[in-house]
């Protein structure tokens, strides 16, 4: 049975829940990293992007996975060819919609127990 939590009226699994929180912690992290938010789960019909930001004069999308453990491989490990492929097209549509004139890249906000971060940058 999966547990479930109410959050501003709405009843969200635990696991949802967790991966909101996972997402704010790593959001609060890289602007402590000197990165500026753009957008936060951008969506597209191809995928979505956890998070939009700038890194000087860079654009930075940032795939937030949060894991327990490292059973299975871990958080990072998560973040498989075809994540990547999805990533990379919305990626693709959001620049075409905005008409970025930025150079980008890929990084990977790796969470893994009690909140510990491994943030890889260029991770694609």
């Amino acid at each position: 049975m999966t547990k479930k939590m109410v959050v501003s009226g709405q009843t969200q699994a635990a696991h949802l829940v967790k991966g909101q929180q996972a997402e704010d912690f790593a959001c609060d992290y890289l602007i402590a990293q000197g990165l500026s938010l753009i957008t936060r789960n951008y969506r597209a019909r191809c995928g979505e992007i956890d998070l939009i930001m700038l890194d000087d004069a860079t654009l930075v999308f940032i795939e937030v996975r949060y894991r327990k453990n490292n059973r299975y491989g871990g958080a990072s490990a998560s973040v498989n060819y075809k994540k990547q492929q999805r990533i990379r097209n919305t990626a693709a549509l959001y620049c075409q919609k905005q008409s970025c004139d930025y150079p980008s890249r890929f990084d990977v906000c790796a969470i893994h127990g009690n909140m510990q971060i491994n943030w890889i940058k260029q991770a694609f």
